[in-house]
């Protein structure tokens, strides 16, 4: 059952996000530097952030959706979520997605948080495929991907509008063979 998900990691707890964590989250979706290349604009007010928490609870409850804070095991701060979203369970895919708190960038967080979401996935989840779409002008997140083993699949011309902007989408897939063989190394 999603709503039991608490993953651990060497540094991190990936877990539920609760209401507290509200003042946190608005903090990252706030930031337009961590927003630059996400599919909406930043944030402008606290009631966005509780919102967001109802969705990520609605979703783990209705298995739609599996979206955990990434909390700092030493300190408990929430630094950020990662999410796997668009469950097709007919062809065992879906989608991953992230954010994280520009405090907290260059320090392996967000790789450390996506194998073990990579992990759950595709054993207790038993995917096939996990899929990420990323804006070509990303070079962090694109690194992030390719060190986890996704391969650029293709591109999508003008996917996005985003504050007036529009934006392509650099389209990443990874398979559970693919991960299999990876860990086994």
């Amino acid at each position: 059952m999603l709503t039991e998900t608490v993953l651990h990691t060497e540094r991190l707890v990936l877990r539920p996000l609760v209401a507290t964590d509200a003042g946190a989250l608005f903090a990252v979706f706030s930031d337009p530097e961590v927003m630059r290349y996400w599919s909406c604009a930043p944030w402008t007010g606290i009631a966005q952030a509780d919102h967001d928490i109802a969705g990520a609870g609605e979703g783990l409850a209705s298995g739609a959706m599996l979206r955990l804070g990434i909390e700092l095991a030493a300190s408990g701060e929430l630094a950020g979520q990662i999410r796997m979203h668009r469950f097709d369970q007919q062809n065992r895919r879906c989608e991953v997605g992230y954010a994280l708190g520009r405090p907290y960038w260059g320090r392996g967080y967000l790789g450390e948080a996506m194998k073990a979401m990579l992990d759950h996935g595709f054993s207790a989840l038993d995917l096939n495929r996990v899929e990420a779409d990323v804006d070509p002008r990303n070079a962090a997140s694109a690194r992030l991907l390719e060190r986890m083993g996704f391969e650029r699949e293709g591109l999508l011309r003008e996917r996005w509008i985003v504050a007036g902007e529009v934006c392509d989408t650099a389209f990443y897939g990874l398979l559970k063979s693919d991960w299999d063989e990876r860990r086994s190394r």
